[in-house]
């Protein structure tokens, strides 16, 4: 008995570390002072990976945003039929760091040319998109993409009207701080 009720004991606590690992994330709300910035460039592992090493961001949640489907999991989103982005929902100090500072390092660490996808990940949730949560933040998005058309590029990056953000399971969360290593499909290069 006392090993049946070891097994069981392991099993119970296995399953709450799974269910946790499958939760949705908390999205904290900014304090007084800060900001929101939502961007999607791609898997939001390396968005994530990339905006949490600025100084001034003080959270990341990575997400899901812009699509039809209410409380959307990773799953569904994958089935390509939400309409979701897989984004990070960054809150920052604007008086450590500006939302054109953080949208530089989205432009500079992802293709914004590539259409339907980024790297080898393929299709609509991963596509590139600035959420805009004010005229200040679309008009500083339309003027980076403008800066980069003007010097040549097909910029595929979209501007849009902040949506419902959804958070991710708590297993997307920190990615590469969590399992090590870098993001396959991002990486830091000098567009401006």
């Amino acid at each position: 008995m006392a090993v049946l009720g070891l097994t069981l004991s392991c099993t119970a606590q296995t399953s709450k570390k799974m269910s946790d690992a499958y939760a949705m994330a908390v999205i904290p709300e900014p304090a007084e002072g800060q900001e929101v910035a939502v961007l999607a460039s791609g898997c939001f592992w390396g968005t994530e990976f990339y905006l949490q090493k600025v100084p001034g961001v003080i959270a990341t949640t990575c997400g899901y945003t812009g699509g039809v489907v209410k409380n959307p999991t990773y799953r569904e989103v994958c089935t390509k039929r939400t309409g979701h982005y897989e984004a990070v929902h960054v809150v920052f100090d604007p008086e450590q760091v500006s939302f054109e500072e953080l949208a530089r390092v989205f432009f500079e660490t992802h293709d914004p040319t590539q259409r339907d996808g980024q790297g080898p990940d393929i299709g609509p949730q991963y596509r590139s998109a600035v959420f805009f949560e004010n005229d200040a933040q679309r008009e500083v998005a339309q003027k980076l993409k403008d800066l980069l058309i003007a010097k040549g590029y097909d910029v595929a990056t979209e501007i849009l009207p902040a949506a419902e953000f959804y958070s991710a399971e708590n297993y997307h969360q920190d990615y590469y701080d969590n399992k090590g290593g870098t993001p396959y499909c991002h990486a830091p290069r000098k567009l401006f």
